[in-house]
C-alpha cells in the first residue's frame, strides 16, 4: 500500500481529481464532462498499472 501512496504518478492523478469535481460542478452537463470523467478513470488506471508493473519488476530482480 506505501508504494501507492508515495508514487508521485499515482499522487497527481488523484490530485486532478480536484479539477474535475469542480468542474462536475460548476461547469455544464454535456459530453465534456463524461470525457474529462473518462479521461481522470484512465490516468488513475495507468498510474497504478505502472506501479504494479514496477513492483514486479523489482521482485524479479531479487
Amino acid at each position: 500500500m506505501r508504494k501507492f501512496i508515495f508514487n508521485t504518478s499515482v499522487l497527481s492523478s488523484l490530485f486532478g481529481a480536484v479539477g474535475v469535481i469542480q468542474a462536475s460542478r460548476k461547469g455544464p452537463r454535456d459530453w465534456r464532462l463524461i470525457l474529462m470523467w473518462v479521461g481522470w478513470a484512465c490516468s488513475v488506471a495507468i498510474a497504478v498499472g505502472t506501479v504494479v508493473d514496477e513492483s514486479k519488476k523489482k521482485e524479479l530482480e531479487w
